[in-house]
């Protein structure tokens, strides 16, 4: 199977400091894959260079069979926009916003008109649990409830890759489960492939596969999940 999202040999340093010394890794058409490692270990550069927010020195980064690192600065931010999903540990939701504008945020700026954006926004509520929520504002919600609200502006354009950074790391143990698990769900609902950069073993656990990023290299472990069925991705030692 032809890997939907892949990096090969990816270099990257930030001034004299290297961040990824020739990192590899693929992830197939939906697929959850979790990035594991240490703090400064640069499984969150790596994930950013796979979503084109930075530019590898080095290396090549492709969706879909084609390169996007060799696109300009405009090119990829739509690719972000319309094929790319994000979820941060924080969630990062706009203050001033209601959580159903939030979640229609991503439609918003792809041009849909607001009607019709926030129609689309709605059912994620009954879906994640969120119901009666829909105007409150970020400061209103627990972190549970805010994350998952980040979760559905995610997914709500219907992304073919969401990227999560750490989505679990600001809740507590039951909550971050319970975020874990509807994002899987969500995400196999639509097809959607999902790379997760974890420090948790018990998160990665909700992954088909996962992966181990160690000085700034990737190396693919065994399956990590019962259903994983994915191929294996590119290693690199």
């Amino acid at each position: 199977m032809t890997p939907l999202i892949e990096a090969r040999d990816v270099e990257l340093a930030f001034g004299e400091t290297p961040a990824l010394r020739g990192a590899s890794l693929a992830a197939g058409a939906g697929e959850v894959l979790a990035v594991m490692g240490p703090s400064g270990s640069g499984k969150s550069t790596l994930l950013h260079c796979l979503a084109g927010i930075l530019v590898p020195d080095r290396g090549e980064v492709l969706f879909d069979g084609k390169r996007i690192d060799t696109l300009d600065e405009n090119r990829r931010s739509a690719l972000r926009r319309d094929r790319f999903g994000f979820v941060f540990q924080f969630g990062q939701l706009v203050p001033e916003l209601t959580a159903e504008e939030n979640i229609a945020l991503p439609l918003l700026l792809s041009g849909v008109r607001r009607a019709a954006a926030l129609a689309d926004a709605r059912p994620w509520f009954a879906r994640l649990g969120l119901d009666g929520l829909e105007r409150r504002r970020s400061g209103e919600l627990s972190g549970g409830q805010a994350q998952r609200v980040a979760l559905a502006r995610g997914l709500v354009t219907r992304p073919r890759v969401l990227f999560a950074d750490e989505p679990t790391g600001a809740l507590d143990s039951l909550t971050g489960e319970q975020v874990m698990e509807l994002m899987v769900a969500a995400a196999r609902d639509q097809g959607t492939t999902v790379v997760l950069v974890t420090h948790e073993p018990r998160v990665a656990a909700y992954a088909d596969r996962e992966a181990v990023v160690r000085d700034g290299r990737a190396r693919t472990l065994s399956t990590g999940h019962p259903a994983g069925s994915a191929p294996a991705g590119r290693v690199a030692s």
